[in-house]
């Protein structure tokens, strides 16, 4: 009987350890994973210009014309034109070739 109390007492420490073991494992491998696609799709779509190419979330396909603060709107074949909201942007298959890019390449092009 001495023997169960001393051993007892050593035991109450194990669960807790038990469950906070539990949630390091389940930060590590579920919620740090989650907030960074948040953070990259969010950088993502605030980086969206016209001239970039989209899919949205429903899987349409189409050419970034116009954004606004929350709207994008999307030109989805030659002159129908749809809007939608940043966030139903999945990703960029294509992005547009930017004015200061090509610039900055032609700056470096020695002209004789």
């Amino acid at each position: 009987m001495l023997y169960a109390q001393s051993a007892g007492g050593a035991g109450g420490f194990t669960p807790i350890l038990m469950i906070a073991l539990l949630f390091g494992v389940m930060y590590f491998m579920m919620i740090r994973p989650q907030q960074k696609r948040r953070r990259e799709a969010a950088a993502m779509q605030s980086a969206l210009s016209p001239g970039d190419e989209v899919v949205t979330i429903g899987g349409l396909y189409g050419t970034v014309t116009d954004v606004d603060d929350d709207t994008v709107l999307l030109e989805v074949a030659p002159g129908v034109q749809t809007r939608y909201a940043r966030p139903a942007i999945a990703r960029v298959s294509t992005k547009a070739e930017r004015p200061a890019e090509s610039a900055a390449d032609d700056a470096d092009v020695v002209k004789e």
